[in-house]
């Protein structure tokens, strides 16, 4: 996956898991609130490693770009 859709699944994931875990408060299911939680954890996950993916990318292309300068 690229980065891009890392960190927007990322997102969508903390999302969805936030909404189930004030689901699952507002009608007293602790099984749906811990889901929640780790889907949420999940997201975040998700969206850090898209991060880091992005940050690796910028990396590589501003050594690129100084090593073609140089040429």
């Amino acid at each position: 996956m690229g980065s891009v859709k890392d960190k927007a699944a990322g997102m969508a994931d903390q999302a969805i898991g936030k909404a189930k875990q004030a689901v699952g408060k507002a009608v007293g299911n602790d099984r749906l609130v811990v889901k929640g939680a780790a889907q949420e954890a999940e997201g975040k996950a998700r969206k850090t490693v898209g991060d880091a993916k992005s940050a690796v990318k910028q990396g590589v292309n501003k050594a690129a770009g100084k090593i073609n300068h140089n040429l």
